[in-house]
């Protein structure tokens, strides 16, 4: 019998389709069955990139930890950055540094983005930018970028930034200022590769740079909390 683990993995490799990738997928596999009789090398090009298109729109189903105050992962993907930083003026969370958590996804990675926090929105800014390496240290103020401000039902406001990457040309998201959310609720997508920003108030951090990240369920921070206890609340 398959342990918890290989079922994770599973469930994540075959999992439905976020509904932004419907279009996609259906347009491709148009073009395949299409391909297939003009030439049956060009329809199994087709066929792996209709597969591959797929795999990338992929959405499991995540189980978010449940208790107060826990922050979990805005995204799949490796932690670049663990730093201070002080937050872009459109998330309107003050001129004081904050704990700026930075994830980098890949091509591989689940591209679904999801709130970290229980609470209502309070600012959903777009803001139009270039497409450089999401991981540069200039991406998060030049690339173009979509950001909220989730304010809990404590009062604690927690800064999220889905920044679009070299291949990342769209942010689509389902959302807007006024509306409450779940922490691990799929708040929006990004196209073909991106970075996610994550800003918290000062040492409540548990990750660290070269962490993976699960959406949802690996947990970042504890709100209230300034020590780090030895506890891991991300899937083994």
């Amino acid at each position: 019998m398959a342990g918890p683990n290989a079922l994770s993995q599973f469930q994540a490799i075959f999992s439905p389709i976020h509904k932004d990738g419907y279009k996609f997928v259906g347009i491709a596999a148009a073009v395949t069955l299409l391909a297939f009789f003009i030439w049956d090398t060009l329809g199994f090009i087709c066929l792996l990139a209709t597969l591959a298109l797929v795999f990338f729109f992929r959405d499991p189903k995540r189980v978010v930890p449940d208790r107060e105050g826990l922050v979990v992962a805005p995204s799949d993907g490796t932690v670049i950055s663990v730093n201070p930083m002080l937050p872009p003026a459109e998330l309107n969370l003050g001129t004081e540094p904050m704990t700026r958590v930075s994830v980098f996804l890949s091509l591989l990675d689940v591209h679904v983005a999801r709130a970290p926090v229980a609470g209502r929105i309070l600012t959903d800014v777009h803001t139009d930018g270039v497409y450089k390496n999401a991981a540069a240290p200039e991406a998060p103020s030049e690339n173009e970028r979509q950001s909220f401000t989730i304010e809990t039902k404590t009062g604690v406001k927690i800064g999220v930034v889905l920044v679009s990457g070299y291949v990342a040309r769209r942010i689509v998201t389902n959302v807007k200022v006024g509306d409450a959310v779940t922490a691990g609720e799929r708040i929006g997508i990004i196209r073909f590769g991106s970075r996610t920003d994550l800003y918290l108030p000062a040492g409540t951090v548990f990750v660290s740079e070269g962490q993976r990240m699960i959406a949802g369920e690996t947990v970042v921070a504890e709100l209230g909390v300034t020590e780090p206890t030895p506890r891991r609340f991300t899937r083994v």
